[in-house]
C-alpha cells in the first residue's frame, strides 16, 4: 500500500510543478536555516578545543548585588579577588583556574597596526584547559608569583607578528609598549568560545589592573573542574554555602547572588536571568516563540498549497467514494503522501546545508571554528520533516475526507 501511495504522490508532484516547487522551495528553505542555526549552537554549546573537559566543569562568571527595597542593581564579571577569596577555598573540585575575559591591546609590526586580545590566567588554567601546545609550554606558579613578563601565544599571532618563522620561544612580543619573552605557542582558539579564546595569555600578575583590589566585580571567571559529573551538584552546593555567608561588601547593597553553573547555563544566567532566576524557562519561551513563527508561515503555505492540490483531485476522492474507500483510508493517503513531499524537501534542505556549512569552513567567516551537521541536528531534521508533514497535511487531508461523492464527481 505504501509503495502506491509514493507512485501517487511522485504522479501528484509531477502533474503541478509549480506547485511542488513552492512546497519544496519552503521546507527545504525553513530546514536550511534551522540546520545550519543549530550547528551553530551545536557549536557553540558542546564540548570542543580547548574547553574538552566542559562536561565536568562548572563556571563562575557573574556576580549580581542587589538592594531589596530601592532595586539597585551591579551586575558584572567577578573579579580576581572575590574568585580567589571565595571561589579558591572550595574543597570538592579537582582543580580550580580563574582567568580574565580578553581585552583588545595593539602592537605595531613594520609600522602596522595589529590588534592582540589579551588574556590573563594562573597556571591551573593549563590544567583545566586542553591547549595543543605547537612549542613551548605554559607559563608556571613561580613565574606568576614572580611577575614575569612572559606569554604564550596562538599560531595566528607568531605569524602576524614573527612571520613565517617557526619556532619564536625565548624571542620578544611587544604590546601598549610593554616585551613580553614567548613562553610557548598554542593552536589557534575560535572566537566562538567564549571562556578560551585570546591571541595571548599572561599571568594574572602583570596586568595593569590591580588584581588585589577588594571590590567584587572586575572582569575575571572562575573554571571549577569536577573529578567527575556526580560531583556537580556537590560542588554547587559548597559553593552555594559560602555564597551565602559572603557580605555585600557596601551599603548600597544588601543581596549577593554568585552561581556555579555548567557552561550552557552560565551564559543563559548571564543573558536571561536575574538573581537565584536561573533564566531557562525564559530562553525556553523565546525559543518556543521563535520557532512557532518561524515554521508557521510555511506550514500554512503548504496547508492552503495542498488544499488547493487536493481539491484537484475531487473527482478521484469522489470515484474512491463511491467505490468503498473510507474516508479513514484516504486521510490516511494523503498525510503519507505529505511526509513524502516534506522527507524530499527536508533531504534537499540537508544537502543544501551540508553545501552552506562547508562555504562556512572554507571562507573561514568564523575563524578557527568548523561546523558540522551531526547526529543532533540530523535528529532535528527529522522531527521537523515529522511536524512539517503532519500539520501542513492533516487539516487538508481531513477536509477532503468529508467531501460527498456527489459533490466531489460534480466538482470536475
Amino acid at each position: 500500500m505504501l509503495k502506491n501511495y509514493f507512485k501517487i504522490a511522485i504522479a501528484v508532484l509531477k502533474r503541478r510543478k509549480f506547485f511542488t516547487f513552492i512546497s519544496l522551495f519552503g521546507i527545504s528553505f525553513t530546514l536550511t536555516i534551522l540546520i545550519v542555526l543549530t550547528a551553530f549552537i551545536d557549536h557553540l554549546v558542546n564540548a570542543g578545543y580547548p574547553e574538552g573537559k566542559r562536561d565536568r566543569s562548572l563556571y563562575i562568571n557573574t556576580v549580581r548585588l542587589e538592594h531589596s527595597e530601592k532595586h539597585y542593581i551591579n551586575s558584572g564579571s567577578p573579579s580576581y579577588y572575590f574568585l580567589d577569596k571565595y571561589a579558591k577555598p572550595l574543597k570538592t573540585p579537582a582543580k580550580i583556574a580563574i582567568a580574565s575575559l580578553f581585552t583588545a591591546t595593539n602592537a605595531y609590526v613594520n609600522n602596522k597596526k595589529l590588534v592582540i586580545n589579551l588574556k590573563y590566567t594562573d597556571d591551573a588554567y593549563w590544567e583545566v584547559t586542553d591547549y595543543v601546545f605547537l612549542e613551548g609550554k605554559p607559563f608556571t606558579k613561580q613565574q606568576i608569583d614572580n611577575a614575569d613578563k612572559v606569554a604564550v601565544i596562538t599560531e595566528g599571532t607568531r605569524k602576524q607578528y614573527f612571520g613565517d618563522v617557526t619556532n619564536v620561544v625565548g624571542k620578544y612580543i611587544e604590546t601598549d609598549n610593554v616585551q613580553y619573552r614567548v613562553q610557548g605557542v598554542v593552536k589557534n582558539v575560535p572566537m566562538t568560545m567564549l571562556f578560551a579564546y585570546a591571541d595571548m595569555y599572561l599571568p594574572y600578575t602583570v596586568s595593569k589592573a590591580d588584581y588585589r583590589s577588594k571590590v567584587y566585580t572586575g572582569g575575571y571567571f572562575a573554571i571549577l573542574l569536577a573529578r567527575s559529573k556526580s560531583d556537580i551538584p556537590k560542588i554547587q552546593a559548597e559553593f552555594a554555602g559560602i555564597i551565602s555567608k559572603v557580605p555585600t561588601n557596601s551599603k548600597e547593597f544588601d543581596l549577593l547572588f554568585c552561581h556555579a553553573d555548567t557552561y550552557t547555563g552560565s551564559i543563559i544566567r548571564q543573558i536571561f536571568g536575574d538573581g537565584n532566576n536561573s533564566g531557562k524557562n525564559i530562553l525556553l519561551l523565546v525559543v518556543s516563540i521563535f520557532l512557532l513563527l518561524f515554521m508557521l508561515l510555511p506550514t500554512l503555505n503548504l496547508v492552503n498549497i495542498n488544499i488547493s492540490r487536493i481539491m484537484e483531485r475531487s473527482s478521484e476522492i469522489g470515484v474512491r467514494k463511491a467505490f468503498g474507500a473510507s474516508s479513514k483510508t484516504l486521510v490516511g493517503q494523503f498525510i503519507v503522501e505529505n511526509i513524502i513531499l516534506t522527507f524530499i524537501g527536508s533531504v534537499l534542505g540537508i544537502v543544501f546545508s551540508v553545501i552552506i556549512l562547508a562555504l562556512i569552513n572554507n571562507s573561514q567567516l568564523i575563524p578557527d571554528a568548523y561546523l558540522s551537521v551531526n547526529l543532533n541536528v540530523l535528529f532535528l531534521s527529522l522531527v521537523t520533516c515529522l511536524v512539517f508533514g503532519l500539520l501542513s497535511g492533516v487539516y487538508p487531508a481531513w477536509r477532503m475526507s468529508k467531501l460527498h461523492v456527489v459533490t466531489a464527481l460534480k466538482a470536475q
